[in-house]
């Protein structure tokens, strides 16, 4: 390579091919990183998905041998209720009596 315009056309075709090939390697190892850490995350996301219900699950389980039955049956609420009533009236009546006593 005597002509220097020659040797100028391959050296510059050199460094255009070896930038090529290093900015597409560069651009492969990215492209799969992002992937592996998109992988990872989504693979993080189901793993946080299973926890939650397997908590979930197990704590719903707890909760219902941990239930407590009510201490009353429904036909003993109305009667629970007409008792409260009862006592209510009672209290405003002697209130009112109180209140009469000290005016």
């Amino acid at each position: 390579m005597k002509n220097p315009v020659v040797q100028a056309f391959f050296v510059g075709k050199a460094v255009a091919d070896v930038l090529r090939e290093r900015l597409e390697s560069a651009l492969t190892d990215i492209a799969g990183e992002v992937g592996k850490v998109w992988a990872e995350l989504q693979e993080g996301w189901q793993t946080f998905a299973q926890d939650v219900m397997t908590r979930a699950e197990a704590e719903a389980s707890v909760a219902a041998q941990e239930r407590v039955p009510p201490p009353f049956q429904t036909e003993d609420l109305q009667a629970t209720l007409d008792d409260l009533r009862a006592e209510v009236a009672q209290l405003r009546s002697e209130l009112q009596k109180y209140r009469s006593r000290n005016a």
